[in-house]
């Protein structure tokens, strides 16, 4: 489950990245290599993490991350070991009937079979690029066309939900303008067959749309700690 938050503002900080023990470092880099030979698709680029997440005041969230890589969260492998929160953004993307978009994971990814909605996690900026709201909506845009095929001009989302779940992530989601569901399935097959032919394996291996967590239970495999709450507000919020 996942505590939903909403606010006015959303202010981001950069601090340190977390300092390992030598100990510590040594397992995280054992287990990587174990997942790396168990799906060699993995790659180590860089990601943020979230270093803390408070209300800075009563309308406004704040989020301080750091710069680390893929590996870092080799980290929850390891017996004991502290993990900085994962920072992810996804976005809400429902249909003219109030439906939402989920997805399945691909077995190419780090979470095959996994159902959750499009999204993935937070890149730090390059340069002196600031990590902000503008950042993690193009961010979440990018992410939308990356896995469903869906090109929206980023300034058409709206942030609408915080999440923090049991599992520590962090997420910032993004709600969609609606579209017709055909739409929707049409240009994830688009996707799919572009991805096909240039010998991809697409992120998503399969879309859903559903309108109420009642209709989870359906989709087989395992689904993200904020996929229910999230649903279910959405169905709320969009569905009537």
């Amino acid at each position: 489950m996942a505590e939903l938050l909403v606010a006015e503002g959303l202010r981001l900080v950069e601090v340190a990245p977390p300092v390992l023990p030598a100990v510590a470092r040594t397992a995280m880099d054992r287990e990587w290599d174990k997942a790396v030979l168990a799906n060699p698709a993995l790659f180590d680029g860089p990601v943020a993490v979230c270093a803390g997440l408070s209300r800075e005041t009563p309308d406004t969230l704040l989020v301080s991350w750091s710069r680390v890589t893929y590996r870092y969260f080799a980290l929850r492998r390891v017996p004991g070991a502290t993990v900085q929160r994962s920072l992810f953004v996804s976005v809400v993307q429902p249909a003219e009937d109030g439906r939402v978009l989920v997805g399945r994971m691909s077995s190419a990814t780090a979470a095959p079979g996994r159902w959750q909605f499009p999204g993935g996690s937070v890149e730090p900026p390059v340069g002196d690029e600031p990590l902000d709201e503008h950042a993690l909506r193009r961010h979440a845009a990018l992410e939308l066309a990356e896995e469903t095929g869906v090109d929206l001009p980023a300034a058409e989302l709206t942030r609408c939900l915080v999440t923090h779940g049991e599992d520590g992530q962090v997420g910032v989601h993004y709600l969609a303008p609606p579209l017709p569901a055909d739409l929707l399935r049409e240009r994830f097959r688009t996707l799919v067959a572009a991805d096909t032919a240039l010998g991809r394996v697409p992120e998503f291996d399969r879309i859903a749309l559903v309108g109420s967590p009642a209709e989870l239970p359906d989709l087989a495999g395992p689904h993200v700690a904020y996929l229910e709450p999230v649903v279910r507000w959405a169905g709320r919020r969009v569905g009537s």
